[in-house]
């Protein structure tokens, strides 16, 4: 049974001026904020690439009201995901848990796996704050699960619209509403996400208590078209360019019109967070307000001669030869930087300040502890909970921190792998157990495109390192009882 706080009556924005460019908060709303506890709008996109943000890198992307959360706050260099798809990135966000642990390791497919999802007694973040006063919401999309036993109210969103399974249409979307029912919307699936969003916010605002929304948009991920004219005029004539790779055969065509459909879709959320800024500038409340930017995971706009995430296909012609027989020609499963780091900033207002860039290591399962942290909240100690509070670095002290990340990947959708990976900032080795002999080694000091496998070399260096990260690999999968374990004997 659904809970009856999504009972609440629907009111659209009216809101006037919401494109303007956000500025940032006062130094007295600052202050203030550095001893209230503060309201949380985290923004969530979906297969965005590391750099897929102007002011990360790439400047083929308009992003200028994401580009401020860059500026305004803090840029984290080297955030990463610790399985490179939907569902148990997901997982990861909500829980602080690896997707072996709790039986997420693919994508959910919302027609062949109904009885799969998010284990009712999971621990999360949204229920801590809830029972701790916040009031929480998501607009967007869920994917971990599509019962009424996974609905995302029953972990701690009091809250719900948008989109159970992962996925729908970018333009006319059947749409989950406040009340429960289903519902097709004529528009366009950013701007209605963001549109209960703002409804939520406008609703909080002048309440006693703080408010913890997350806007989990479905761009960049396909279909990137339809978006509005405004966010697709500047790419629809554009001649990309495409990333160099090692291979001299993609089909470069089909590359350059899916980058321009992908930088529009972009654009759409581009724009659409800048709504949220400006209002949160005209209800005066930004100088109290986190605001965090982030991906479910990364993304391969032709890189490795591939196309997706960790589930990429080749985007060569002719295809390569077959090598693995858990692997169709077409299929590219990897564990490599582009799908596993994502874009990641954060505006806190009297604690961060402007500019900052940390280059420190930290993965999705850090948002749990750290979130709680900002909200005041104790996380209590019969809580498991795999990742750190990075509340420290944000706020400049200097303290002992691992910069080494375990990922993992059991794809069963198109391809079966049990893909592990160690890395550190000088190397990274996967090992895929379902695959006997597949693995890949990365200098990652000397390479850091990981063009250049060195699973195979004899050299002393190469073969003591892989034996060092192998033994680290299994010293973890033991720890987390590991059902792919058994395949290493």
């Amino acid at each position: 049974m659904r809970l009856p706080l999504s009972l609440l009556v629907f009111l659209l924005p009216c809101a006037t001026n919401l494109f303007a460019a956000p500025t940032a908060p006062t130094a007295a709303a600052a202050a203030a904020a550095a001893t209230a506890r503060p309201n949380i709008v985290f923004i969530y996109t979906d297969d965005q690439a590391p750099l897929a943000v102007a002011a990360a890198g790439d400047k083929r992307f308009i992003t200028p009201h994401i580009d401020s959360i860059f500026y305004q706050g803090a840029h984290l260099l080297n955030a990463f995901v610790t399985t490179p798809v939907c569902s148990p990135s997901r997982l990861g966000l909500i829980s602080s848990r690896y997707g072996s642990e709790l039986g997420v390791t693919d994508w959910i497919n919302p027609r062949a796996e109904q009885a799969l999802g998010l284990a009712e007694k999971t621990a999360t973040w949204p229920r801590l704050l809830a029972e701790a006063g916040y009031r929480t919401a998501l607009c967007g999309k869920w994917h971990l699960g599509t019962q009424d036993r996974f609905h995302p109210t029953r972990f701690g969103y009091h809250e719900f619209m948008g989109i159970r399974s992962g996925g729908c249409p970018p333009k006319g979307a059947r749409l989950e509403m406040l009340d429960g029912t289903i519902k097709q919307v004529d528009g366009y699936t950013c701007d209605v996400f963001t549109d209960h969003a703002l409804d939520f916010i406008r609703r909080q605002h002048t309440k006693p208590h703080p408010f913890a929304i997350s806007l989990h948009f479905r761009a960049p991920h396909a279909k990137w078209l339809p978006v509005r004219p405004e966010d697709w005029a500047p790419f629809k004539d554009l001649d990309p360019e495409i990333p160099k790779t090692i291979y001299d055969d993609i089909d470069v065509p089909k590359v350059k019109k899916w980058t321009r459909e992908y930088l529009a879709a972009v654009k759409s959320v581009d724009r659409n967070v800048g709504r949220v800024l400006a209002l949160l500038d005209e209800l005066k409340l930004a100088g109290n307000t986190v605001v965090i930017f982030t991906s479910d995971h990364g993304y391969n706009l032709g890189d490795h001669g591939t196309w997706f995430k960790g589930n990429a296909h080749w985007v060569r012609k002719p295809l390569p030869p077959r090598k693995w027989k858990n692997i169709p020609p077409r299929r590219r499963p990897n564990m490599w930087d582009t799908s596993l780091k994502v874009p990641c900033a954060i505006r806190w207002p009297g604690v961060i300040k402007p500019g900052t860039r940390l280059s420190q290591t930290i993965s999705n399962l850090d948002w749990f502890p750290t979130l709680l942290a900002m909200a005041k909240v104790k996380l209590p100690a019969s809580i498991t909970v795999r990742g750190r509070d990075f509340t420290p670095l944000l706020r400049g002290r200097v303290v002992p921190w691992n910069n080494e990340l375990y990922a993992e990947y059991s794809m069963h959708h198109g391809a079966t792998t049990h893909m592990r990976v160690w890395r550190t900032p000088s190397w990274k080795y996967m090992k895929d157990f379902a695959s006997p002999g597949r693995e890949e080694l990365y200098d990652l000091s000397r390479d850091p495109g990981e063009t250049r496998n060195l699973a195979a070399s004899t050299r002393p260096e190469h073969v003591r390192i892989k034996s060092q990260l192998a033994r680290k690999i299994l010293q973890r999968m033991t720890m987390l009882k590991d059902p792919a374990r058994r395949l290493s004997k």
